[in-house]
Protein backbone atom coordinates (compact mmCIF):
# COMPACT_ATOMS: atom_id res chain seq x y z
CA UNK A 1 0.00 0.00 0.00
CA UNK A 2 2.97 2.24 0.86
CA UNK A 3 4.33 1.50 -2.43
CA UNK A 4 0.86 1.95 -4.57
CA UNK A 5 1.27 5.54 -2.71
CA UNK A 6 4.68 6.43 -3.31
CA UNK A 7 4.13 5.35 -7.39
CA UNK A 8 0.85 7.28 -7.74
CA UNK A 9 2.07 10.58 -6.18
CA UNK A 10 5.30 10.32 -8.49
CA UNK A 11 2.80 9.66 -11.12
CA UNK A 12 0.77 13.10 -10.12
CA UNK A 13 4.32 14.91 -9.66
CA UNK A 14 5.04 14.15 -13.30
CA UNK A 15 1.86 15.09 -14.75
CA UNK A 16 2.09 18.53 -13.53
CA UNK A 17 4.78 19.42 -14.27
CA UNK A 18 4.03 18.18 -17.71
CA UNK A 19 0.99 20.48 -17.58
CA UNK A 20 2.88 23.42 -16.22
CA UNK A 21 5.16 23.09 -19.03
CA UNK A 22 2.46 22.82 -21.58
CA UNK A 23 1.09 26.14 -19.82
CA UNK A 24 4.08 27.69 -20.43
CA UNK A 25 4.55 26.70 -23.99
CA UNK A 26 0.99 27.50 -24.68
CA UNK A 27 2.26 31.25 -23.12
CA UNK A 28 4.64 31.93 -24.99
CA UNK A 29 3.02 31.12 -28.35
CA UNK A 30 0.00 33.55 -27.69
CA UNK A 31 2.42 36.33 -27.04
CA UNK A 32 4.21 35.40 -30.37
CA UNK A 33 1.01 35.93 -32.15
CA UNK A 34 0.28 39.24 -33.57
CA UNK A 35 -2.83 41.41 -32.27
CA UNK A 36 -5.67 41.03 -34.23
CA UNK A 37 -7.68 44.13 -33.88
CA UNK A 38 -11.22 44.97 -34.62
CA UNK A 39 -12.34 45.01 -38.15
CA UNK A 40 -12.40 48.50 -39.24
CA UNK A 41 -10.32 49.81 -36.11
CA UNK A 42 -7.66 52.57 -37.28
CA UNK A 43 -4.32 52.49 -35.22
CA UNK A 44 -3.10 55.45 -33.64
CA UNK A 45 -0.71 56.71 -35.88
CA UNK A 46 -4.27 56.14 -38.53
CA UNK A 47 -5.74 58.47 -36.11
CA UNK A 48 -3.35 60.59 -36.21
CA UNK A 49 -3.21 60.81 -40.03
CA UNK A 50 -7.01 61.72 -40.19
CA UNK A 51 -6.08 65.07 -38.30
CA UNK A 52 -3.66 66.29 -41.16
CA UNK A 53 -4.32 68.79 -43.63
CA UNK A 54 -3.13 69.62 -47.16
CA UNK A 55 -2.88 73.14 -47.72
CA UNK A 56 -3.66 74.87 -50.59
CA UNK A 57 -3.98 78.61 -51.86
CA UNK A 58 -8.03 79.62 -51.63
CA UNK A 59 -7.74 81.64 -55.88
CA UNK A 60 -7.52 79.99 -59.14
CA UNK A 61 -4.08 78.78 -58.91
CA UNK A 62 -4.92 76.03 -56.29
CA UNK A 63 -1.11 76.33 -55.61
CA UNK A 64 -0.20 73.69 -52.73
CA UNK A 65 1.41 75.50 -49.69
CA UNK A 66 2.18 72.44 -47.49
CA UNK A 67 0.64 70.66 -44.52
CA UNK A 68 -1.16 71.73 -41.17
CA UNK A 69 -2.92 69.49 -38.36
CA UNK A 70 -5.76 69.69 -36.36
CA UNK A 71 -5.32 71.13 -32.79
CA UNK A 72 -6.49 69.64 -30.08
CA UNK A 73 -9.50 66.70 -28.85
CA UNK A 74 -12.46 68.87 -30.10
CA UNK A 75 -10.37 70.89 -32.39
CA UNK A 76 -11.84 74.60 -33.72
CA UNK A 77 -8.40 75.59 -35.07
CA UNK A 78 -5.66 74.10 -37.48
CA UNK A 79 -2.13 75.14 -36.71
CA UNK A 80 0.84 74.84 -39.44
CA UNK A 81 3.81 77.32 -40.19
CA UNK A 82 3.45 80.88 -40.74
CA UNK A 83 5.63 80.44 -43.88
CA UNK A 84 3.29 78.13 -45.34
CA UNK A 85 0.25 80.70 -45.40
CA UNK A 86 2.24 83.10 -45.86
CA UNK A 87 0.19 86.41 -46.48
CA UNK A 88 -3.15 84.92 -47.11
CA UNK A 89 -6.18 85.42 -44.84
CA UNK A 90 -8.14 82.67 -46.17
CA UNK A 91 -6.96 78.83 -47.25
CA UNK A 92 -7.94 75.84 -48.75
CA UNK A 93 -7.86 72.64 -46.23
CA UNK A 94 -8.20 69.23 -47.16
CA UNK A 95 -7.89 65.73 -45.53
CA UNK A 96 -6.76 62.71 -46.61
CA UNK A 97 -10.63 61.47 -46.94
CA UNK A 98 -10.71 64.37 -49.60
CA UNK A 99 -12.87 66.22 -47.11
CA UNK A 100 -11.96 70.47 -48.02
CA UNK A 101 -13.11 73.63 -46.10
CA UNK A 102 -11.81 76.99 -46.32
CA UNK A 103 -10.24 78.12 -43.04
CA UNK A 104 -9.90 81.66 -41.82
CA UNK A 105 -6.30 82.60 -40.96
CA UNK A 106 -6.49 84.11 -37.09
CA UNK A 107 -3.28 84.38 -35.81
CA UNK A 108 0.42 84.65 -37.19
CA UNK A 109 3.48 85.06 -35.90
CA UNK A 110 6.20 85.55 -38.68
CA UNK A 111 9.44 85.12 -35.83
CA UNK A 112 8.48 82.27 -34.15
CA UNK A 113 6.48 80.83 -37.46
CA UNK A 114 3.35 79.74 -36.52
CA UNK A 115 0.07 80.30 -38.20
CA UNK A 116 -3.41 79.53 -36.63
CA UNK A 117 -6.69 78.84 -38.74
CA UNK A 118 -9.97 78.46 -38.15
CA UNK A 119 -11.84 75.43 -38.73
CA UNK A 120 -15.15 73.73 -38.52
CA UNK A 121 -15.60 72.76 -34.90
CA UNK A 122 -16.36 69.38 -33.88
CA UNK A 123 -13.55 67.10 -34.81
CA UNK A 124 -10.77 65.43 -33.18
CA UNK A 125 -7.12 66.64 -33.48
CA UNK A 126 -4.02 65.78 -32.14
CA UNK A 127 -3.38 66.11 -28.60
CA UNK A 128 0.10 66.73 -26.75
CA UNK A 129 2.27 64.03 -25.08
CA UNK A 130 2.14 64.16 -21.90
CA UNK A 131 5.91 64.22 -21.41
CA UNK A 132 8.52 66.23 -23.05
CA UNK A 133 10.32 64.39 -25.81
CA UNK A 134 13.43 62.64 -25.10
CA UNK A 135 16.62 61.78 -26.46
CA UNK A 136 16.27 58.44 -28.89
CA UNK A 137 11.98 58.43 -28.77
CA UNK A 138 11.04 56.98 -31.80
CA UNK A 139 9.06 59.76 -34.05
CA UNK A 140 7.15 59.91 -36.93
CA UNK A 141 6.32 63.01 -39.23
CA UNK A 142 3.26 63.24 -41.05
CA UNK A 143 2.56 65.50 -44.00
CA UNK A 144 3.16 66.63 -47.88
CA UNK A 145 6.62 66.16 -48.45
CA UNK A 146 7.21 67.32 -52.30
CA UNK A 147 3.39 67.17 -52.40
CA UNK A 148 2.85 63.51 -51.96
CA UNK A 149 -0.02 64.02 -49.71
CA UNK A 150 -0.60 61.99 -45.92
CA UNK A 151 3.04 60.50 -46.36
CA UNK A 152 4.58 59.43 -42.76
CA UNK A 153 8.20 58.83 -42.43
CA UNK A 154 9.98 57.77 -39.16
CA UNK A 155 12.94 58.43 -37.28
CA UNK A 156 14.05 59.12 -33.63
CA UNK A 157 14.84 62.45 -31.81
CA UNK A 158 18.36 63.62 -32.34
CA UNK A 159 18.61 66.63 -30.06
CA UNK A 160 16.23 67.38 -27.63
CA UNK A 161 16.71 71.49 -27.62
CA UNK A 162 18.44 72.86 -30.85
CA UNK A 163 18.43 77.14 -31.03
CA UNK A 164 18.39 76.56 -35.42
CA UNK A 165 18.14 80.41 -35.49
CA UNK A 166 20.19 83.09 -33.33
CA UNK A 167 17.42 85.84 -33.71
CA UNK A 168 14.39 83.31 -32.73
CA UNK A 169 14.05 82.24 -28.96
CA UNK A 170 12.98 78.59 -29.44
CA UNK A 171 14.89 75.95 -28.61
CA UNK A 172 13.80 73.02 -31.36
CA UNK A 173 13.58 69.04 -31.47
CA UNK A 174 15.80 68.00 -33.89
CA UNK A 175 15.03 64.17 -35.46
CA UNK A 176 15.79 62.62 -38.19
CA UNK A 177 12.29 61.27 -39.65
CA UNK A 178 12.14 62.21 -43.54
CA UNK A 179 11.00 65.43 -44.35
CA UNK A 180 11.07 67.71 -47.68
CA UNK A 181 9.86 70.93 -48.88
CA UNK A 182 5.49 70.40 -48.07
CA UNK A 183 6.35 69.29 -44.55
CA UNK A 184 6.24 72.30 -43.17
CA UNK A 185 3.36 72.65 -40.81
CA UNK A 186 2.92 69.03 -40.64
CA UNK A 187 3.06 67.06 -36.88
CA UNK A 188 5.14 64.94 -35.54
CA UNK A 189 3.96 62.54 -32.98
CA UNK A 190 4.85 59.65 -31.44
CA UNK A 191 4.08 55.50 -31.67
CA UNK A 192 0.76 56.55 -29.62
CA UNK A 193 -0.25 59.18 -31.76
CA UNK A 194 0.37 61.88 -29.57
CA UNK A 195 1.52 65.75 -30.71
CA UNK A 196 5.68 65.62 -30.02
CA UNK A 197 5.87 68.45 -32.27
CA UNK A 198 5.37 70.99 -35.68
CA UNK A 199 7.78 70.02 -38.49
CA UNK A 200 9.15 73.21 -39.35
CA UNK A 201 12.61 73.34 -40.98
CA UNK A 202 15.28 71.53 -42.53
CA UNK A 203 19.04 71.82 -42.48
CA UNK A 204 20.31 74.17 -45.01
CA UNK A 205 22.39 73.49 -48.12
CA UNK A 206 20.63 71.43 -50.36
CA UNK A 207 17.01 72.65 -49.22
CA UNK A 208 16.03 68.84 -49.43
CA UNK A 209 16.59 66.20 -46.64
CA UNK A 210 20.11 65.51 -45.48
CA UNK A 211 19.12 63.16 -42.32
CA UNK A 212 18.21 66.74 -40.18
CA UNK A 213 15.02 68.04 -39.61
CA UNK A 214 13.31 70.48 -37.18
CA UNK A 215 10.02 70.44 -35.34
CA UNK A 216 8.88 72.90 -32.48
CA UNK A 217 8.49 71.32 -29.57
CA UNK A 218 4.84 70.78 -28.31
CA UNK A 219 4.91 72.54 -25.21
CA UNK A 220 6.74 75.09 -26.74
CA UNK A 221 3.66 75.42 -29.80
CA UNK A 222 1.13 75.26 -27.15
CA UNK A 223 2.43 78.62 -25.30
CA UNK A 224 2.34 80.09 -28.97
CA UNK A 225 -0.59 78.43 -30.03
CA UNK A 226 -3.05 79.56 -27.03
CA UNK A 227 -1.23 83.43 -27.01
CA UNK A 228 -1.78 83.73 -30.41
CA UNK A 229 -6.13 82.43 -29.94
CA UNK A 230 -5.92 84.67 -26.55
CA UNK A 231 -4.44 87.58 -28.35
CA UNK A 232 -1.82 87.34 -24.90
CA UNK A 233 1.42 86.48 -27.41
CA UNK A 234 3.34 89.39 -27.35
CA UNK A 235 5.33 90.13 -30.73
CA UNK A 236 8.94 90.18 -30.65
CA UNK A 237 10.28 93.57 -31.82
CA UNK A 238 12.51 93.97 -34.96
CA UNK A 239 15.22 95.93 -33.48
CA UNK A 240 16.86 97.27 -36.45
CA UNK A 241 20.31 95.55 -35.37
CA UNK A 242 22.80 93.24 -37.48
CA UNK A 243 25.28 91.76 -34.97
CA UNK A 244 27.64 88.87 -35.15
CA UNK A 245 29.03 86.35 -32.50
CA UNK A 246 32.84 87.74 -30.98
CA UNK A 247 34.03 84.57 -31.58
CA UNK A 248 37.82 83.35 -30.63
CA UNK A 249 38.86 85.21 -34.39
CA UNK A 250 36.71 88.32 -33.91
CA UNK A 251 38.33 88.72 -29.98
CA UNK A 252 41.51 88.74 -30.85
CA UNK A 253 41.34 91.09 -33.73
CA UNK A 254 39.43 93.18 -31.53
CA UNK A 255 42.01 92.11 -28.13
CA UNK A 256 38.61 91.65 -25.92
CA UNK A 257 37.43 88.56 -24.98
CA UNK A 258 35.39 86.33 -27.15
CA UNK A 259 31.53 86.89 -25.68
CA UNK A 260 29.49 89.16 -26.70
CA UNK A 261 27.64 90.18 -30.19
CA UNK A 262 29.91 92.78 -31.79
CA UNK A 263 27.03 95.38 -33.74
CA UNK A 264 27.32 94.97 -37.62
CA UNK A 265 25.27 98.08 -38.13
CA UNK A 266 21.90 99.76 -37.24
CA UNK A 267 18.83 100.40 -39.14
CA UNK A 268 18.49 104.27 -39.13
CA UNK A 269 15.04 105.32 -37.33
CA UNK A 270 14.69 101.46 -35.95
CA UNK A 271 15.16 101.16 -32.09
CA UNK A 272 18.62 99.40 -31.88
CA UNK A 273 19.85 103.15 -33.58
CA UNK A 274 17.33 104.85 -31.34
CA UNK A 275 18.68 103.61 -28.18
CA UNK A 276 22.62 104.25 -29.26
CA UNK A 277 24.06 101.89 -30.62
CA UNK A 278 26.39 102.08 -33.10
CA UNK A 279 28.93 100.13 -35.36
CA UNK A 280 31.57 98.17 -33.51
CA UNK A 281 29.57 98.01 -30.18
CA UNK A 282 29.68 95.02 -28.38
CA UNK A 283 26.51 94.01 -26.18
CA UNK A 284 27.51 91.98 -23.43
CA UNK A 285 24.50 91.68 -21.22
CA UNK A 286 21.13 92.39 -21.12
CA UNK A 287 19.11 93.57 -17.90
CA UNK A 288 22.54 92.73 -16.16
CA UNK A 289 22.28 89.20 -17.47
CA UNK A 290 25.58 87.96 -19.61
CA UNK A 291 25.14 86.83 -22.98
CA UNK A 292 26.64 83.30 -22.25
CA UNK A 293 26.21 82.33 -26.05
CA UNK A 294 24.88 84.35 -29.06
CA UNK A 295 21.22 83.08 -28.96
CA UNK A 296 21.22 83.99 -24.92
CA UNK A 297 20.36 87.23 -26.95
CA UNK A 298 16.93 86.50 -28.23
CA UNK A 299 15.55 85.04 -24.76
CA UNK A 300 16.47 87.80 -22.90
CA UNK A 301 14.67 90.32 -25.44
CA UNK A 302 11.65 88.31 -25.67
CA UNK A 303 11.61 88.00 -21.37
CA UNK A 304 11.85 92.19 -21.09
CA UNK A 305 9.18 92.52 -23.81
CA UNK A 306 6.36 92.82 -21.66
CA UNK A 307 8.30 95.36 -19.42
CA UNK A 308 8.73 97.52 -22.53
CA UNK A 309 12.32 98.31 -22.32
CA UNK A 310 15.57 96.56 -21.23
CA UNK A 311 18.68 97.99 -20.29
CA UNK A 312 21.87 96.49 -22.51
CA UNK A 313 25.67 96.49 -21.21
CA UNK A 314 27.69 97.44 -23.86
CA UNK A 315 31.48 97.38 -24.52
CA UNK A 316 32.57 100.72 -26.67
CA UNK A 317 36.38 101.16 -27.23
CA UNK A 318 37.46 100.75 -23.95
CA UNK A 319 34.43 101.67 -22.11
CA UNK A 320 31.87 100.03 -20.67
CA UNK A 321 28.00 101.99 -21.35
CA UNK A 322 24.51 100.81 -20.33
CA UNK A 323 21.73 102.27 -22.94
CA UNK A 324 18.24 101.97 -22.49
CA UNK A 325 16.69 100.12 -25.41
CA UNK A 326 12.90 101.05 -25.36
CA UNK A 327 10.54 98.43 -27.93
CA UNK A 328 8.09 99.69 -29.93
CA UNK A 329 3.96 99.41 -29.01
CA UNK A 330 2.43 95.86 -29.36
CA UNK A 331 1.59 95.21 -33.06
CA UNK A 332 -0.74 93.07 -34.10
CA UNK A 333 1.49 90.80 -35.97
CA UNK A 334 5.11 90.38 -35.62
CA UNK A 335 7.42 91.66 -38.29
CA UNK A 336 9.25 88.96 -40.69
CA UNK A 337 13.18 88.54 -40.53
CA UNK A 338 14.65 88.95 -43.87
CA UNK A 339 18.28 88.67 -44.48
CA UNK A 340 19.89 89.72 -48.07
CA UNK A 341 22.19 87.97 -49.36
CA UNK A 342 24.70 88.18 -52.22
CA UNK A 343 26.33 85.57 -55.21
CA UNK A 344 29.32 84.67 -55.03
CA UNK A 345 30.04 82.39 -57.38
CA UNK A 346 34.03 81.92 -57.72
CA UNK A 347 35.94 80.24 -55.65
CA UNK A 348 38.73 82.39 -53.81
CA UNK A 349 42.76 82.13 -54.98
CA UNK A 350 45.62 80.95 -52.57
CA UNK A 351 47.31 84.20 -51.79
CA UNK A 352 51.41 83.78 -51.98
CA UNK A 353 52.46 83.66 -47.97
CA UNK A 354 53.99 86.89 -46.88
CA UNK A 355 54.95 88.04 -43.94
CA UNK A 356 52.54 91.40 -44.41
CA UNK A 357 50.26 93.08 -47.06
CA UNK A 358 49.27 96.16 -48.08
CA UNK A 359 45.47 97.00 -49.18
CA UNK A 360 46.57 97.39 -52.33
CA UNK A 361 47.96 93.80 -52.32
CA UNK A 362 45.18 92.66 -51.37
CA UNK A 363 42.82 93.88 -53.99
CA UNK A 364 41.61 97.47 -52.72
CA UNK A 365 41.70 100.50 -54.79
CA UNK A 366 40.78 103.36 -52.73
CA UNK A 367 39.54 106.80 -53.75
CA UNK A 368 40.52 110.11 -52.37
CA UNK A 369 37.65 109.76 -49.60
CA UNK A 370 38.50 106.21 -48.67
CA UNK A 371 36.09 104.51 -50.58
CA UNK A 372 36.29 101.04 -52.27
CA UNK A 373 36.26 102.41 -56.01
CA UNK A 374 37.04 98.60 -56.93
CA UNK A 375 37.96 95.42 -55.73
CA UNK A 376 40.39 92.83 -57.76
CA UNK A 377 38.54 89.58 -59.08
CA UNK A 378 39.32 87.07 -57.33
CA UNK A 379 41.38 88.81 -54.33
CA UNK A 380 41.33 88.14 -50.68
CA UNK A 381 39.31 91.60 -50.37
CA UNK A 382 36.45 90.05 -52.86
CA UNK A 383 36.17 86.69 -50.43
CA UNK A 384 36.24 88.72 -47.57
CA UNK A 385 32.91 90.59 -49.01
CA UNK A 386 34.52 93.83 -49.82
CA UNK A 387 32.20 94.96 -52.95
CA UNK A 388 32.66 99.08 -54.87
CA UNK A 389 31.46 101.37 -52.87
CA UNK A 390 32.13 100.05 -49.48
CA UNK A 391 33.88 103.20 -47.32
CA UNK A 392 36.70 101.45 -44.78
CA UNK A 393 35.80 103.11 -41.01
CA UNK A 394 38.08 101.06 -38.78
CA UNK A 395 40.94 98.19 -38.95
CA UNK A 396 40.72 95.89 -35.51
CA UNK A 397 38.24 99.14 -34.01
CA UNK A 398 40.85 101.45 -34.67
CA UNK A 399 39.45 104.36 -37.02
CA UNK A 400 41.24 104.63 -40.39
CA UNK A 401 41.54 107.38 -42.33
CA UNK A 402 43.25 107.36 -46.11
CA UNK A 403 46.59 107.97 -45.29
CA UNK A 404 45.94 105.35 -42.22
CA UNK A 405 45.14 103.28 -44.86
CA UNK A 406 47.60 103.17 -46.93
CA UNK A 407 50.24 102.87 -44.67
CA UNK A 408 48.15 99.91 -43.28
CA UNK A 409 50.75 96.19 -43.22
CA UNK A 410 48.17 93.90 -42.30
CA UNK A 411 50.46 91.11 -40.49
CA UNK A 412 47.41 89.07 -39.65
CA UNK A 413 43.88 88.52 -39.65
CA UNK A 414 42.11 91.91 -39.63
CA UNK A 415 38.55 92.98 -38.67
CA UNK A 416 37.07 95.80 -40.83
CA UNK A 417 34.20 97.84 -40.16
CA UNK A 418 32.97 99.24 -43.32
CA UNK A 419 29.73 101.68 -44.18
CA UNK A 420 27.98 101.12 -47.84
CA UNK A 421 26.83 103.27 -49.97
CA UNK A 422 23.17 103.61 -48.32
CA UNK A 423 25.51 103.81 -45.06
CA UNK A 424 24.52 100.42 -43.63
CA UNK A 425 28.00 98.89 -41.70
CA UNK A 426 28.64 95.70 -41.34
CA UNK A 427 32.12 94.10 -39.78
CA UNK A 428 34.30 91.40 -42.44
CA UNK A 429 36.74 89.32 -41.50
CA UNK A 430 39.63 88.99 -43.70
CA UNK A 431 42.49 86.66 -43.62
CA UNK A 432 45.07 86.79 -46.37
CA UNK A 433 46.39 83.48 -45.22
CA UNK A 434 43.39 82.16 -44.50
CA UNK A 435 42.28 78.97 -46.05
CA UNK A 436 38.74 78.45 -46.25
CA UNK A 437 36.46 80.00 -49.24
CA UNK A 438 35.11 83.01 -46.84
CA UNK A 439 31.48 83.20 -47.80
CA UNK A 440 29.02 80.55 -47.98
CA UNK A 441 25.64 79.80 -48.02
CA UNK A 442 24.57 78.22 -45.09
CA UNK A 443 22.28 78.97 -42.13
CA UNK A 444 18.92 78.75 -41.10
CA UNK A 445 17.83 81.86 -43.38
CA UNK A 446 20.64 80.37 -46.35
CA UNK A 447 22.56 83.97 -45.36
CA UNK A 448 25.93 83.63 -46.80
CA UNK A 449 28.09 85.11 -44.14
CA UNK A 450 26.89 82.62 -41.41
CA UNK A 451 28.19 84.76 -38.53
CA UNK A 452 25.55 87.47 -39.17
CA UNK A 453 21.98 87.85 -37.29
CA UNK A 454 19.45 90.24 -38.16
CA UNK A 455 17.27 91.35 -35.31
Amino acid sequence: MILQNVVWGAVRKRLSQGALALLFALAVLLAALPTVRPAGAATPLETAMDAVLVVRSNDAEDRFLGSAFLWGDAAQVAVTNAHVVGTATEVRLVNRHGAEEVGTVIGLDPVRDVAVIAVAPGRAGLVAAPDPAALGLEVFALGAPLGLEFTLTEGLISATARQVEVQVPLKMLQHDAAVNPGSSGGPLVDASGRLVGMNSQIADGSRMFVGIAYAIAAPDLDRIVTGLIDETLLPLPKLGLTARPVDRQVAEALGVDAAGLLVDGTESGGLAAAAGLAAGDIILAVNGTALAEPGTFAFLIEAAVEKGEAALTVRRGAETVTLPLAFAPPQTEAPALAIKTRDLSSLPANPETVKSYRLSALGVVLDEDAVVKAVTDNSPALFAGLARGDRILAVNGQDMDLAALNALEITGPVLLRVAAPGGATRHLYLDPWGKDGGLRPVGGANVLDPDVVVF
